[in-house]
């Protein structure tokens, strides 16, 4: 009787124990989904690249404010990289610098016509991802921080491995120089294809910039910070610019928005993932507010 007793005691409490135990993981995850509540979230990115980001940052509880400062556009000589591709098949190695590369490069080559003998390289996650999804598989990929600075640092692009050898760089009009001029300094025969351009989106001149909702701004090239503080209107809109918290993904950028007189100090991101962005969000959310 006493043992029967005690072992629905015991039950009851096993049950007490589970409920407080689910009860806190609820509680965990609450607090965990609202860490961004309140906390608008412009995302430059252009807008074929942004979704990803946005769902990610709602997904937390914040807002996200879609707003790119770069546009993606067509070359506006098509038959310059289309001269590059029609004699792909003499490079000993092509570059791509980004998932833009990817998919204007491509799309001059045509899907399924890669030639086999020529291997490929990728600067950064999503631009081996998609490579993979285009059927390529990435000889050399850029260790982290997945930059061109990485790439750099792989024994395939040493001055050993890569001199005499004739690389193709896939990339936009004006991009960086550095992983081109340090592969010629090495010895290589360098060609760019340039296969896209970026320009200044055309949202700027209808739609106003929601001040009163941004609490932070995540800008994830140097051209498109540069873009940034060129979209504002006057010193006013700049000296407001200046006060909000940013988010760049490298040390570079960071003393770029050091240069530009942002008050806040700027948060740098491991890398250029979605991931690494939203980890940073969250790991400085009590910042998010910068009061100058």
């Amino acid at each position: 009787m006493f043992s029967s007793a005690a072992d629905k005691m015991s039950d009851h409490l096993s049950e007490v124990v589970s409920e407080l135990k689910r009860s806190c993981t609820r509680a965990r995850k609450k607090t965990m989904a609202q860490r961004l509540t309140g906390a608008g979230i412009w995302v430059t990115r252009p807008l074929h690249q942004a979704e990803s980001l946005a769902k990610a940052i709602e997904a937390e509880g914040g807002e996200a404010i879609c707003l790119p400062v770069i546009a993606i556009a067509d070359v506006e000589d098509p038959q310059t990289p289309m001269a590059i591709v029609e004699r792909l098949e003499r490079f000993d190695l092509a570059i791509f610098v980004s998932a833009n590369a990817v998919e204007r490069g491509l799309g001059y080559v045509g899907r399924g016509n890669w030639p086999a003998l020529v291997p490929v390289a990728a600067i950064g996650k999503a631009t081996a991802r998609a490579l993979a999804k285009a059927g390529l598989v990435s000889a050399i990929q850029s260790p982290p921080p997945y930059n061109s600075e990485a790439l750099l640092t792989t024994a395939a692009l040493q001055a050993d491995a890569i001199a005499g050898r004739r690389v193709v760089i896939f990339r936009g009009v004006g991009g960086r120089a550095l992983l081109g001029d340090t592969l010629a300094h090495r010895g290589a025969l360098v060609t760019y294809a340039e296969v896209y351009r970026r320009t200044l989106p055309e949202w700027r001149q209808t739609t106003p910039i929601p001040w009163d909702r941004i609490r932070v701004i995540v800008v994830t090239s140097a051209e498109g910070l540069d873009n940034l503080f060129g979209m504002m209107d006057d010193d006013a809109e700049r000296e407001r610019l200046r006060r909000i918290p940013l988010v760049v993904i490298s040390e570079r950028m960071s003393g770029l928005v050091r240069e530009l007189g942002n008050r806040c100090p700027p948060i740098v991101a491991e890398r250029a993932s979605n991931e690494a962005i939203l980890n940073a969000l969250l790991a400085f959310a009590p910042r998010l507010k910068c009061e100058v």
